[in-house]
């Protein structure tokens, strides 16, 4: 009876199983939590495959990273990766998000998604604009070599989540088996300006996983905060990682240092990635 009792007890609570298209299933949660609710993903974005479920849990006041990373301990059994929401620009909760099928995410590789970028960009810009890019300029190098690791990736994403939680940060729950997938599944368009679909910049998060143990912490309206437990530590890798960065994320150099050089030190042994778009 006590095992009954502890089995319906560790269920996952509320509405957190309408997540899941199989209703949360064998998913449990010990971790309590604190007042919030389901989203639905807004009906206005006919150009997205509308998914039939809400699209993530969001919780009514700010957390504290402790919570977040107890919960990104859980993530294994609960299916929900934790990310920390900021809702200084927009409440999450209003529900303006479009949904992507994390399934999609595997039709796109980083390295295409990268040489596609910097093609577009050498037929537009004038031999000037590629000074910037120095070394490469108009040849794309490709994604970087793996980093070596200065700690673990969920250390690394504990530590940081304290970090961004001084902010007072709302919490989101997301049904997604790694949290790459997350900026899919929660229907985030922070880099709309940037690339239309969701899915390809998944895809690329998913690369610096298991390049570079980085890990999603924090979302914001067009920003995104990651952890980072490999990252470059030499200047010829960071700037090959630079260079993945502003393939990523064209706003970080062109509203930032200005160079691939000048950013490449700026990431240089940095334990987290900060992006923000236009």
């Amino acid at each position: 009876m006590d095992d009954v009792d502890l089995d319906l007890r560790e269920r996952l609570p509320g509405d957190l199983p309408k997540l899941f298209p199989d209703d949360g299933a064998e998913r449990s949660l010990s971790v309590a939590l604190p007042p919030g609710d389901v989203v639905w993903p807004d009906p206005g974005y006919p150009q997205r495959q509308l998914v039939r479920r809400p699209a993530f849990w969001v919780s009514d006041d700010p957390v504290t990273g402790e919570l977040w990373s107890r919960l990104r301990a859980e993530h294994p059994r609960s299916g929900l990766w934790p990310v920390l929401l900021d809702e200084s620009d927009q409440p999450w909760a209003a529900g303006q998000v479009a949904p992507e099928p994390v399934a999609e995410i595997g039709n796109y590789a980083p390295a295409a998604f990268m040489y596609e970028v910097w093609s577009d960009f050498a037929e537009q810009a004038g031999a000037e604009d590629f000074e910037d890019l120095a070394p490469f300029g108009r040849h794309c190098p490709g994604p970087a070599a793996p980093g070596t690791p200065l700690d673990d990736p969920d250390a690394a994403a504990d530590r940081h989540a304290r970090a961004l939680s001084a902010r007072g940060l709302s919490l989101g729950l997301v049904a997604v088996e790694r949290g790459a997938d997350a900026l899919a599944a929660i229907g985030w368009q922070g880099a709309l300006n940037h690339n239309e679909w969701t899915a390809p910049l998944a895809a690329v998060v998913r690369g610096w996983e298991e390049r570079f143990g980085a890990r999603v912490v924090g979302l914001g309206f067009n920003t995104l905060e990651l952890s980072v437990a490999a990252p470059p530590v030499t200047t010829r890798h960071a700037v090959q990682v630079a260079a993945e960065h502003w393939a990523f994320c064209p706003d970080i150099l062109f509203q930032g240092p200005g160079t691939l050089a000048g950013y490449a030190e700026e990431i240089r042994g940095k334990t987290w990635w900060s992006f923000w778009w236009d």
